[in-house]
Parts: structure tokens; C-alpha cells; sequence
């Protein structure tokens, strides 16, 4: 199905209360067609090892990440709350990650720290041992959008990272998803000097949304004290897209249709992860990590974890139980891959010998 052709149909989501933004978005994530184009993971091809002389018992998929252990690199990255039944699909997405034993963070806390909305939504995870959480604020929240608006400061910040007794803050740069909102924020300058002053006080790691960062972005992130990045490239869900279906329902038919043109703007994540691994800082691969092998082929190419988001809401949506078993089975596909490279730890994996097909080749030609 191509961009902006409409959404397949499909039945309600049970129960599910749709008076806000946010929950328009998972409703349009589960029901939509939202998905980018192409699958630039699937460019990246691990060379299989016939005689790997290692026993799939031996392999340690942990990793250390911002100072946290985690049992495999993975990250269920920022998705939702702000509306009443957030608290459970993020109840269910944290008491799941601390089983497994992977990072977690939430969606935007906007909602909940500067207009009190919801804040159960995302203080449930706070009742759960995840060992690396990370609160979340949207980079246009921290410089005024209007004349005397209230934005997020360090105070605000603060007290989004206590809700979920936060060890990292996540900024996410989300101004093509704004572009596309009817009721999108529109100005961008004076971000840099927000997150630099923020992440003097607080540890921050830098997140896209589905667009990428390339690599000048990310050294002047690194130059504002920024720790981490969350690449979040094309190749997965399309944040455009989401707020195209939004938008037209609205009536809105001119962000309706920047969202059709910008479906499948952006950097992909693999090359992404390319372009910023030499930098040093830690890589989160996000955007289109649909299973453990795309874990697998973030890591080869020098990222430190790998991030889904949309890969597990409809089993977060669903029950614990559900969001359990599809964060073992990425773990488990990612221990394959690592038997199959003869790859005991997460460093040997790293030196895992790969080939780079398609249009992802394309991008990384000179």
C-alpha cells in the first residue's frame, strides 16, 4: 500500500477511550497504514557462520547502557500516556521490561507536568523494577511557542523524571510530526541552548521520532552535553503518516497533504547509526526494529541498543502476557542471530562481519 493511500479498515479498539491526541495516535498506530515505504533494515546483511563452535546457552546478550546492565540491548522506546488507558498499556510495556530485563521510557509528559492530566498514566511505571527508564519531553515544550506560554524548565523536567523515578531524560525532536499536526507547535529556535542548559542539570539523550539525525545535528548535540541519541529513522512508523490520517480526519486538508508528502522524509536508521557511531556516544537504533535479527543488525553497524515502539503497543494493548512473550521472542531471535555469527557477547557481535544492499547502499555512497 503506498503513501497516503487510506487505512485498510478495521474494527475498533476495545474499550478504548479516544478523547485525546494521544490516544488518536495509538489508534491510528494499530489501525492505520502508517508504515514507511521501505524496509531499510532488510539491507543489512550479517554473513552466517556455518561452524560457529559456541553452545546457545553460553550466549550473554547483556549490555551496558547509560550506566544501567540490561539483559539484552534493547529498549521499548518512548510511546504513550496522557489519557486514561495509557496507564495500562504502559503498566503492561514496564512490568514486562522489568521481566526481561530491558530499558523502557514513556511518551510525552507534557500532559501530566504542565496541566496535571493523567498522571497515572505514567507514574505506573514507577511500580516496576525496569533498569533503565527514561522520562520524556517534547524539544518544542522547552521554548515558549507563544508570548508568556509556560514551558518546560528544569523544575518541570524534574518532576517528570520523579514520576517514574526516571534515571535519563529523553528529549524528543518531533518538528516534522508538528508540521503536520493542525494543532502543531511551529517554532524551533532557541532549542539547542534549551537542551544544552537542561543537560548540564540532568542526563539527556537526544530522540527522534521517525525522521533521523544525521550526523552534524548530532555533533552539536554532543557539544550541548546531549549523552545518548535515539536515532529513530525512516524505515519504520511514520509519524507523518499518523498525523496525515489525524489531520484528514479533522478536515484539515493541508496538513493532510504535508503528511502525504513528507511520509518518507527523513534519514534511515541504519544509516544513521553509520554516521554516529564514530562519535562515541551511546546509539539507540530505532525505526523499524521489528524483531531480533533488526537488533542484531543495529548492533553490527555500531549501535549500543535497539529500540521498538510500534513493534510492541498491540501487545501492550493487549495484556502483560501478550507484552512478555513478544519482548522474549525479539531477545530469543537476537540470541540466534548471535549463535549463528559464533557471537558469545554483545562485543563479539559488534565485529560480526556484514554487506550493505540496496537503497540503504545507495545512502552510504560517497
Amino acid at each position: 500500500m503506498g503513501a497516503g493511500a487510506d487505512p485498510p479498515p478495521a474494527s475498533p479498539i476495545s474499550g478504548l477511550d479516544l478523547s485525546s491526541r494521544k490516544a488518536e495516535h495509538v489508534k491510528v498506530v494499530l489501525q492505520g497504514n502508517v508504515e514507511g515505504r521501505y524496509r531499510y533494515w532488510n539491507d543489512i546483511q550479517i554473513l552466517h557462520n556455518a561452524l560457529p563452535e559456541l553452545d546457545f546457552d553460553e550466549i550473554d546478550p547483556s549490555v551496558h547502557l547509560l550506566g544501567k546492565r540490561l539483559a539484552a540491548p534493547l529498549m521499548i522506546t518512548g510511546m504513550t500516556g496522557g489519557f486514561p488507558d495509557a496507564a495500562q498499556i504502559n503498566d503492561n510495556l514496564a512490568r514486562a521490561a522489568a521481566e526481561v530485563g530491558v530499558a523502557m521510557g514513556v511518551g510525552s509528559e507534557r500532559a501530566a507536568i504542565l496541566k496535571g492530566q493523567y498522571p497515572e498514566s505514567y507514574s505506573c511505571v514507577a511500580r516496576h523494577a525496569v533498569p533503565l527508564k527514561l522520562a520524556n519531553i517534547g524539544a518544542p515544550q522547552i521554548i515558549p511557542q507563544s508570548p508568556g506560554e509556560k514551558v518546560v524548565g528544569i523544575e518541570e523536567v524534574r518532576r517528570a523524571m520523579d514520576l517514574i523515578r526516571a534515571d535519563v531524560l529523553a528529549i524528543h525532536l518531533n518538528f516534522l510530526q508538528e508540521m503536520v499536526q493542525p494543532e502543531g507547535d511551529r517554532r524551533a529556535r532557541g532549542c539547542l541552548e534549551q537542551i544544552s542548559a537542561l543537560a548540564k542539570e540532568v542526563p539527556v539523550l537526544a530522540k527522534e521520532t521517525g525522521a533521523g539525525i544525521s550526523r552534524p545535528v548530532a555533533e552539536r548535540l554532543q557539544r550541548a552535553h546531549v549523552r545518548a541519541f535515539d536515532v529513530s529513522g525512516t524505515g519504520g512508523t511514520s509519524f507523518a503518516a499518523v498525523e496525515h490520517h489525524r489531520a484528514r480526519a479533522q478536515g484539515a486538508e493541508r496538513e493532510a497533504r504535508v503528511g502525504t508528502t513528507f511520509w518518507d522524509w527523513g534519514i534511515p536508521s541504519p544509516v544513521c547509526v553509520r554516521e554516529l557511531a564514530p562519535l562515541g556516544l551511546p546509539i539507540v537504533a530505532s525505526g523499524g526494529v521489528r524483531s531480533g535479527l533488526d537488533v542484531a543488525r543495529a548492533i553490527v553497524l555500531g549501535a549500543t541498543a535497539a529500540g521498538t515502539a510500534g513493534g510492541v503497543l498491540r501487545a501492550a494493548s493487549t495484556s502483560f502476557e501478550a507484552t512478555r512473550t513478544e519482548l522474549e521472542q525479539i531477545v530469543h531471535e537476537l540470541k540466534v542471530a548471535m549463535l549463528l555469527t559464533g557471537s558469545r557477547t554483545i562485543p563479539d557481535l559488534r565485529k560480526a562481519a556484514y554487506r550493505v544492499t540496496g537503497e540503504t547502499r545507495e545512502w552510504l555512497s560517497p
